[in-house]
């Protein structure tokens, strides 16, 4: 274990191409390994590589380790997690980056309990002792209300990084890295899992962990009505989506997959509205990495006030269209 260096990134590909998780990830990795003076890898596992492999190289990796195989073309535990543990002996990483994604949450405390090590999840910044040279990880604690530093013994660590935590570096094509394709034999009696059908979630519009711009709606917007027309229409003046928090989900004002909380989706957009959300830890758990927050809500002892940059007390059925009139002007 003295021996292990670099940085090992595993990426994640969608519909051709790198998600960008992956790009970010690679962002992060490549300050953390510039600072080791390191090198950066990235793992692709997939059915079919091909071109992709170059992205990851523009997007800052020195090395991109392709592993290629038809039974690789869905994530499962049981096979991702033989690849990899092919790669982590192969590359021997001092730090192993994963996102904060599906595949993330399972795959990295799977292969830290694999290799006896430790797993820091959700982690919004990453620095480099430089004494030790041990990564410390800051995360969210306490429902999102303070933040803690983490380190772990053992090599390598391993963390999951929240999406947008990490800035992307600008893609340069004309970087120069390895590309080298990672023998892979699977163990079928290991394989314990078959994806028998994938059902694409249908989203009309920007989702809303790819916006810039998220207006949310609470509880308190009173039904489903303002999600499809205030709500709506001030998101689209401002090209972003609409969220909303747990409340309206389970009332089935909105469907499930436009929840913004610990138990929904974690997104950090430029620009975050809260209309008439109360601003319970849960919730901010999910949109306290939003550049601005502006909270409106009629109660001015409402929680959302300490958490928001702006806020409005008033009711949300004239403030905001008042505000989606006032922006529409100023975008003329």
């Amino acid at each position: 274990m003295a021996d292990n260096k670099g940085i090992l990134v595993v990426g994640e590909l969608g519909e051709g191409k790198l998600l960008p998780i992956t790009a970010e990830l690679l962002g992060a990795g490549r300050r953390l390994a510039d600072e080791l003076k390191e090198s950066l890898s990235c793992i692709l596992i997939s059915d079919k590589v091909g071109d992709i492999a170059k992205a990851a190289v523009a997007a800052g990796a020195d090395k991109v380790c392709v592993a290629e195989d038809a039974q690789l073309k869905d994530y499962q535990t049981d096979t991702f997690m033989q690849v990899m543990e092919k790669a982590v002996a192969e590359l021997a990483p001092r730090i192993i980056l994963m996102g904060q994604t599906s595949l993330g949450r399972d795959l990295a405390p799977r292969l830290a309990f694999k290799l006896e090590v430790a797993a820091v999840m959700d982690c919004l910044e990453l620095a480099i002792d430089a004494a030790t040279k041990a990564m410390n990880c800051t995360r969210p604690v306490y429902g999102g209300n303070a933040r803690a530093v983490f380190t772990t013994d053992g090599l390598p660590q391993i963390a999951t990084v929240r999406q947008k935590a990490s800035t992307p570096l600008a893609p340069d094509a004309g970087r120069k890295g390895d590309i080298v394709p990672l023998a892979v034999s699977l163990d079928a009696s290991k394989i314990r899992v078959k994806v028998l059908e994938t059902v694409k979630e249908e989203v009309t519009g920007i989702k809303i962990e790819d916006a810039q711009a998220v207006v949310s709606g609470g509880r308190g917007v009173g039904g489903p009505e303002p999600f499809s027309n205030e709500l709506l229409e001030l998101a689209k003046v401002l090209k972003g989506a609409v969220g909303a928090s747990r409340p309206p989900c389970d009332n089935k004002w909105v469907p499930d997959s436009i929840q913004v909380g610990l138990t929904g989706k974690i997104i950090a957009p430029e620009l975050y509205i809260a209309v008439a959300i109360s601003g319970s830890s849960q919730h901010m758990s999910g949109c306290s990495g939003s550049k601005t927050i502006v909270a409106i809500n009629k109660d001015p002892e409402a929680n959302i006030f300490k958490e928001a940059r702006f806020g409005v007390v008033g009711d949300w059925k004239v403030i905001v269209p008042a505000f989606t009139a006032k922006v529409k002007q100023l975008l003329q």
